[in-house]
């Protein structure tokens, strides 16, 4: 029987797999089990890893394409996390789950750091222990998650049916997912620079598409780095909105992602040349010159105190009457008044 104190997470070893036992997980273990290597590696020391029934506790132990790994998580057991009165803007809401729009500056769950003042902070005041349990009870029925500084769309799933009907679909990559981004200089399949950027190709309708690995940055274990030996496969396509400037040095771009990864649109959008305007991890010290979009636009844009990156449109089909929903949140302030400066900055 299992026990009831822990989440049985199975793994299939995907094609190609590194030497060793943690470094394979890590690659293939599903993004929404939020597992670290370093995580792994403790659970693979606890004995919480077995192969064919076989506990393995060897973190460099040899592993071959199609094993099938189990991990027995233990379920979060963090009581601490209160309820707070904190504003939801609700998009959707049934039995079975809600649909919120997380504005800027707000973390998804608690975590070191950052003990209060979260979207699930917000969701136990909303709805009480009315939530999955399959996340634990420090991740009570989240199911995915955006990035601090990124707004935008989020489903929450308030029974254990919809968070393992929805977590599936999240593996599966056959959630839809469209982002609004601001970033430097135009992804135009007319830039030659861009044919000569290894992943990048461009497809019907100027549509650009990155094709990279994901990995944990070697130097800075808080990134992410796009690669082409191992890591996680990972696909974003892009789309031209707007141009700003005169020439045009700006975009506003629609990013989906076919997979879904930590960081993978800042990643991506970085490795092509065209880094999210606001992004201090990524972004570099580029910025945007004055003769190009006007003083104050290039001021605004230099100012801009986060990634430009909002989570624009999320489908997805109800995990429990099979309905297909789709749903939309308009741009956050602070992306829609950039985008007014960088247009108005422009000249003829």
């Amino acid at each position: 029987m299992q026990d009831l104190s822990q989440d049985i997470i199975e793994v299939v070893i995907a094609e190609n797999p590194p030497p060793r036992l943690d470094k394979a997980l890590a690659r293939d273990v599903p993004e929404e089990a939020a597992l670290s290597r370093s995580r792994l590696a403790k659970l693979i020391a606890e004995g919480a890893v077995s192969r064919a029934g076989v506990v393995v506790t060897d973190q460099k132990a040899k592993v071959a394409s199609g094993d099938v790994i189990s991990i027995a998580v233990p379920q979060a057991q963090d009581t601490h996390i209160l309820p707070e009165d904190i504003p939801l803007e609700i998009l959707y809401e049934d039995d079975h789950l809600i649909v919120v729009n997380k504005p800027v500056g707000m973390v998804v769950h608690p975590a070191p750091g950052t003990p209060s003042g979260t979207l699930v902070n917000a969701l136990l005041h909303h709805f009480g222990s009315d939530l999955s349990g399959v996340g634990g009870k420090a991740r009570p029925g989240i199911v995915h998650r955006i990035d601090k500084d990124t707004s935008g769309l989020l489903v929450v799933a308030k029974t254990d049916k919809a968070h393992q009907g929805l977590a599936k679909q999240f593996e599966k990559h056959t959630v839809e997912r469209h982002y609004h981004a601001m970033v430097y200089g135009v992804p135009d399949a007319f830039d030659p620079r861009l044919r000569g950027v290894k992943g990048v190709n461009f497809e019907t309708s100027n549509i650009m598409k990155i094709t990279t690995m994901l990995a944990r940055h070697k130097h800075d274990r808080q990134k992410q780095q796009a690669i082409f030996t191992g890591g996680r496969h990972a696909v974003t396509r892009v789309r031209i909105l707007e141009s700003y400037g005169n020439p045009a040095v700006a975009a506003k771009v629609e990013c989906w992602l076919e997979t879904g990864r930590t960081h993978q649109i800042r990643v991506h959008m970085t490795h092509a040349g065209h880094g999210l305007i606001g992004d201090q991890t990524y972004g570099g010290k580029r910025k945007l010159a004055d003769k190009a979009v006007g003083p104050v636009a290039a001021a605004a844009a230099r100012a801009f105190p986060r990634q430009a990156l909002h989570a624009a449109s999320l489908g997805f089909v109800h995990p429990d009457t099979g309905e297909t929903l789709r749903f939309e949140a308009p741009d956050p302030v602070d992306m829609q008044g950039l985008a007014d400066k960088l247009r108005a900055g422009i000249t003829s």
